[in-house]
């Protein structure tokens, strides 16, 4: 794991330097209201990239202040919104030259396109923070399942991330929303925490306050795992969660619910998901909903009989247009699909965020879904 830190480090802070460098030469310095500030942006951007090299090398560390980390982390979103603008911009300047106009007029509509992309620029940054710092929506589904005997009520969270950045008062504010849904089951699909369990503390004791008919269900995510997945497992059982390790339970003789840890589990040689043995043991009379933290675990479904899979990994993109990044990972980005005749899965957009506290056109979400039988 250290190798691969050192590793994931070193490609993050070579890529986010290259992001810098374009946005600064094809885009910063071209702004001619911005011209006179040359020195000025070109230390801003040296400034921007050392932070930014500074939060990889102290990523899964604890020596950084929480606020200082919250700091670090934001400057990686400015910069990947700054170069996508930059992109925008590019693009636009080059078309720009093509087109005949005379000197004045030319600069004319230079100078009103500037002003135009810097305050389309300012907007969309702020508009990311703004949203990255808002408490997750309720979003409410209803899906329909065949075979379903009754209603059931679940209530989903994913990727609450948990640690350096979001702390307990994040997640009690959560738990509070939760307890106003009149639920049957809570699910969390992974990506809970970003802290090793002897860092947890008391992060996460109002999990032992959700109010739920028939128990709160937990399956690891991807982040777990560089935390040391199977501490935080016996940690989350100390607070009653269930944590299904390639198992199924049933739900007032209502449903299967069936849990496996993440794809990451291969990777590594620990907690591995097995979907044969988590399902070994379903009652087939039942439906059948199966807690995966990726959504790619789709590409690994052959003939189960699987009625609905709940994940989440994604975040929606987190920060638009990156979900075109994460659509070449995984097979779906967020919201509810229906992947085959018999199958459907519901992408959670996550209840917090990683790295940067931004998103654009992802809003974070409390799920609160109703399944209900299919006529």
């Amino acid at each position: 794991m250290n190798l691969f830190r050192i590793i994931f480090s070193v490609v993050a802070t070579l890529i986010i330097v290259g992001l810098n460098t374009y946005s600064y030469r094809r885009f910063l310095i071209k702004l001619r209201p911005l011209q006179k500030y040359r020195f000025f942006l070109k230390w801003t951007m040296i400034t921007l990239s050392l932070g930014e090299v500074v939060y990889f090398l102290t990523l899964r560390f604890t020596i950084m202040p929480n606020s200082f980390f919250t700091f670090f982390s934001s400057l990686i979103g400015i910069s990947f919104m700054l170069f996508c603008i930059a992109i925008v911009y590019d693009i636009f300047h080059i078309s720009f030259k093509k087109v005949s106009f005379d000197k004045s007029r030319r600069l004319m509509l230079k100078m009103l396109f500037d002003v135009t992309i810097l305050i389309f620029a300012f907007s969309y940054i702020i508009r990311g923070f703004f949203n990255g710092f808002k408490k997750p929506n309720i979003n409410r589904v209803d899906i329909k399942i065949k075979g379903l005997k009754k209603e059931l009520k679940i209530v989903q969270i994913s990727d609450v991330h948990i640690g350096k950045s979001l702390g307990k008062e994040f997640l009690e504010d959560i738990v509070k929303d939760i307890n106003t849904l009149d639920t049957d089951i809570v699910v969390i699909t992974g990506d809970l925490v970003d802290l090793q369990a002897d860092e947890i503390g008391d992060k996460l004791d109002s999990l032992k306050e959700i109010k739920s008919r028939y128990g709160v269900y937990f399956v690891s995510g991807n982040h777990e795992y560089f935390h040391g997945v199977e501490d935080i497992c016996r940690f989350l059982e100390s607070l009653h969660v269930k944590v299904l390790n390639n198992e199924s339970v049933v739900i007032d003789n209502r449903i299967n619910l069936v849990g496996i840890p993440d794809l990451m589990g291969r990777r590594l040689g620990i907690l591995k998901p097995d979907l044969h043995k988590a399902l070994s043991y379903v009652d087939t009379t039942l439906p059948t909903v199966l807690l995966a933290h990726q959504p790619k675990i789709t590409k690994e479904l052959k003939d189960e009989k699987i009625d609905l899979i709940l994940s989440g990994h994604t975040h929606a993109g987190q920060i638009f247009p990156f979900g075109f990044l994460v659509l070449l990972d995984q097979p779906y980005l967020s919201g509810l699909y229906q992947h085959s005749k018999n199958t459907q899965i519901y992408v959670s957009s996550g209840a917090g965020y990683w790295g940067p506290p931004i998103r654009i056109l992802a809003p974070s979400e409390i799920v609160s879904i109703k399944l209900y039988p299919s006529s």
